[in-house]
């Protein structure tokens, strides 16, 4: 029984390694869940998010030459793309409060040189007592 990509399936997990997980779908065919695929956050360790004999819904995102697939648990249940990291419009009070590029501009300027003459004048009073004055 081959599987296309696409395809949404129900499997058990029967192995956890460091990067991945092997899940059986059918009898006698099993792919690979790599570690990047197990959630739509970071995953340092699989045991934190997977244990062995468990059902899991997985998408084939990938069928190699030899038929090997790639699985994904994270596309099988993902949010669709539009919704995902939508965020609320600003409110006008909040664009209003932001200062303007040029404001910005003008701040870090006026930091900057503050810092300089800083610098400045510490490097005279160094230079000055090395001198002997």
């Amino acid at each position: 029984m081959d599987f296309e990509v696409g395809a949404i399936l129900t499997g058990k997990i029967t192995g956890i390694t460091k990067f991945g997980a092997f899940v059986t779908v059918a009898p006698g065919k099993s792919g690979l869940v790599h570690i990047s695929e197990i959630a739509s956050t970071y995953v340092s360790d699989i045991r934190d998010h997977l244990t062995e004999g468990q059902e899991v819904t997985v998408k084939v995102i990938g069928v190699d030459k030899s038929g090997r697939m790639n699985l994904s648990m994270k596309s099988a249940t993902a949010v669709p793309a539009d919704t995902e990291y939508r965020r609320p419009p600003p409110k006008p009070q909040d664009i209003a409060a932001e200062p303007s590029f040029e404001d910005k501009l003008k701040r870090f300027m006026q930091d900057s040189n503050n810092k300089m003459s800083g610098l400045k004048s510490n490097n005279d009073k160094r230079g000055a007592r090395r001198r002997g004055r």
